[in-house]
């Protein structure tokens, strides 16, 4: 299972994800869709490990 609880990230002083929550049992199919610039890759950076997770506001 994945599960993310309150994920926030920045890009510098501009928040990305701000709270995002979600949870995905094991054999589930998710599809990420959303307009363009819309920090989807983003989302699956995070989740993968090569983008660092922010616990505080950037300042």
């Amino acid at each position: 299972m994945i599960a993310l609880n309150d994920l926030s990230k920045w890009h510098e002083q501009f928040p990305v994800l701000d709270n995002c929550s979600l949870r995905v049992h094991e054999s589930a199919v998710v599809v990420v869709c959303g307009p363009p610039s819309s920090d989807k890759s983003t989302l699956i950076k995070t989740i993968n490990g090569p983008e660092p997770i922010h616990r505080q506001r950037a300042r």
